[in-house]
């Protein structure tokens, strides 16, 4: 069945507060985006709001540790009361007429030491409360809430920013978190139970959380699946998703010569093409073999990222985004799922939290862009990372073809 995830009580609350809480991340990240390239004129700035904002995934690990302790569940709830708090400290600011690029960066950097996390506690919930056969199913359904915020909540950002200010604005970005909260209240918080028929070094032990953060690491790195796919993941967040996210008020402003609305289109574009490959993998239930898939559709995400790095014409940059967004929704669910499945129920948070470490490649590559582009062009910069990451699939495709390209 489709829609089967939504039997289960917690994935109810879970799937309309995950969804509130991506529309307000899109509308936080293109509005303060925007504001900063406006107001600075610096493409490094820019990069270093983009970077600040993903400080947190160097305690991803721990965040994990505390996740099969405490429940995935109870530390959402924790985590989303922060991000309201925060939104309303950028709104009295605004409103009070203090706000500057400085500030936005202190607070970038403040909500980056959490945010990057939310999606370890979500893929982490889903994994202790959703039964196996209906796994792909569910994660399909939570990246649709992510892929639908891109489109509805860079849209409104955008347009709330340009109509209201951004005082206005915030106050919109703080009722969303706060009705996210509430409904994070209705998720389960128990704590997940190792799984009796796993193997023995698959329990969690009562050790300290040193112990358990560095048997996390040990599993993730000796199991061979999960090592090549996060090296993957580290790869992708260096050299594509800068392309495709914090680099398009570059391009809006400085190739496309669009304003904020513009801006809104090229992201909810991409988008738009994501959402389309989520839908279709909860109506037809993903591929069979979803490691191999992880591989063949971030390949093509590449090509046609080296595509739209070449492409002058506002209309065409849309369309090679929306076909973009679908092959890299397909792509990293199915990496999502091949994660989840070999990750042992007792290690499952410290595994999803030593992935979220190779989000760390994005604020490297943001940064690098940063320098990059001011020396050798848009193009030029865009044409490496496309060219360098399609590589390195390929290498991993090789090296680890027992564990991802033969393996069921």
């Amino acid at each position: 069945m489709i829609l089967a995830a939504f039997r289960v009580k917690s994935f109810r609350f879970q799937w309309p507060a995950d969804l509130l809480t991506s529309w307000a991340f899109e509308m936080e990240t293109l509005t303060l985006g925007w504001y900063v390239m406006t107001q600075t004129g610096s493409v490094l700035m820019l990069t270093a709001f983009g970077s600040l904002q993903f400080l947190g995934t160097l305690a991803a690990p721990g965040f994990g540790v505390f996740a099969d302790r405490l429940g995935a569940g109870a530390m959402l709830a924790v985590m989303r009361a922060s991000y309201a708090a925060l939104a309303a400290v950028l709104m009295a600011l605004a409103l009070a007429g203090l706000v500057t690029p400085a500030w936005v960066l202190v607070l970038a950097t403040v909500g980056g030491l959490v945010r990057p996390n939310d999606i370890v506690m979500r893929n982490t919930l889903i994994g202790d409360t959703i039964p196996a056969a209906h796994l792909m199913g569910a994660l399909a359904l939570s990246r649709v809430t992510q892929d639908s915020a891109r489109i509805g909540g860079a849209l409104a950002g955008a347009g709330l920013s340009a109509a209201l200010g951004l005082g206005l604005t915030y106050a919109a970005v703080s009722l969303v978190y706060i009705a996210s909260l509430a409904l994070t209240f209705g998720v389960s918080w128990r704590a997940p139970l190792p799984d009796p028929a796993g193997a023995p070094h698959a329990s969690v032990a009562a050790t300290s959380g040193w112990r358990e953060l560095l048997d996390g690491l040990k599993y993730s790195v000796t199991t061979p699946a999960l090592l090549g796919i996060m090296l993957l993941a580290f790869a992708i967040n260096l050299t594509a998703y800068p392309i495709s996210g914090g680099l398009l008020p570059y391009a809006a402003e400085r190739v496309y010569q669009v304003d904020a609305r513009g801006l809104g289109l090229l992201a909810a574009s991409f988008s738009l093409g994501a959402l389309a490959g989520s839908v279709t993998m909860v109506l037809t239930g993903g591929p069979r073999r979803p490691a191999r898939a992880t591989l063949v559709y971030t390949a093509l995400w590449y090509a046609l990222l080296l595509v739209f790095a070449h492409v002058g014409r506002m209309g065409a940059g849309m369309a090679t985004l929306l076909a973009a967004g679908f092959v890299q929704s397909i792509g990293m669910i199915s990496m999502s799922a091949t994660m989840l499945a070999d990750a042992a129920p007792g290690f499952r948070a410290r595994v999803i939290g030593v992935r979220m470490l190779a989000v760390y490649g994005l604020p490297l590559g943001l940064l690098a862009a940063g320098m990059l582009i001011p020396r050798v062009g848009y193009r030029s910069a865009l044409t490496l990372y496309t060219t360098l990451g399609l590589a390195v699939t390929i290498v991993i495709g090789l090296v680890w073809r027992a564990a991802l390209w033969r393996a069921r």
